[in-house]
């Protein structure tokens, strides 16, 4: 169900919140001047973050788009709120969907708090946790994937999230895309590349300025790890790099675990 469906005759009254990231993701949806009074003209905002100090609203609402990851028990129970308040639920960026660069904290977590802060956490820390995406917290119903997003890419899926669609979400690795490009291939030039076990939908952008693919999109459900262990292998690449490369943006991703 839509949130048109919800409202026929007012806009869809929507939240903005931000975890444990570097807001990037937010201040990315601001950069598409063109488009961006047409959005807010589709929609009651009745709270953003990062625009406002203003307190959090009360009542439901429609959509809650959230950025960040989920770090604390104070943001735990954020999310849940929010869930249990919002028809739709969007998390955006790399740190929401896959737990983003927090996640590199989330193995070893105590020992890591305790080399920068000692056996003593500051109070305004709160009850940590490992870091998380907001999907392993409660259900989401649209990701916006990369680091940072890409600001077209959310505005279509907001108004997916308003107005339906029958669009079905990427599942596909990002080789194809470097194919169509026509943009050539670092594997052949002896650099690791993530592109072929990192879900699609950016449309390469990295690769196209040259860049190999770091994996900030998370891995596809189609993805081979072992193949891909066993091609860096064939290469004479080191398998320990690959793996590693692989823990920036997938820490919290259960296929990671079933790889190793």
């Amino acid at each position: 169900m839509t949130c048109s469906q919800f409202h026929e005759n007012a806009p869809a009254r929507v939240v903005v919140v931000g975890l444990a990231s570097c807001f990037g993701c937010q201040l990315q949806i601001t950069n598409d001047e063109a488009h961006l009074l047409d959005v807010l003209g589709q929609i009651d905002l009745q709270y953003w973050q990062l625009a406002s100090s203003a307190p959090e609203p009360e009542g439901d609402v429609d959509v809650v788009v959230i950025e960040g990851a989920v770090t604390t028990e104070e943001s735990r129970r954020c999310v849940e709120r929010w869930r249990e308040r919002a028809r739709t639920v969007i998390a955006i960026g790399a740190c929401a969907v896959t737990g983003g660069i927090p996640g590199m904290a989330s193995k070893g977590l105590h020992e890591r708090l305790v080399d920068v802060y000692g056996e003593t956490l500051p109070d305004a820390c709160g009850e940590t946790l490992a870091p998380r995406s907001v999907s392993s917290v409660v259900e989401v119903d649209f990701e916006v994937r990369s680091c940072p997003i890409d600001t077209a890419d959310f505005i279509a899926v907001l108004e997916r999230a308003l107005y339906g669609s029958n669009v079905l979400p990427y599942a596909d690795t990002m080789c194809g895309s470097c194919k169509r490009n026509e943009s050539g291939c670092f594997w052949k030039m002896g650099k690791q590349c993530l592109g072929l076990v990192t879900l699609a939908g950016c449309g390469a952008k990295c690769v196209n300025l040259g860049r190999e693919c770091n994996g900030c999109r998370g891995l596809s459900p189609f993805a081979n790890l072992d193949s891909a262990r066993a091609m860096v292998a064939s290469k004479g690449m080191s398998v320990e790099d690959f793996n590693a490369s692989l823990e920036l943006f997938n820490q919290t991703n259960p296929m990671l675990e079933k790889g190793e």
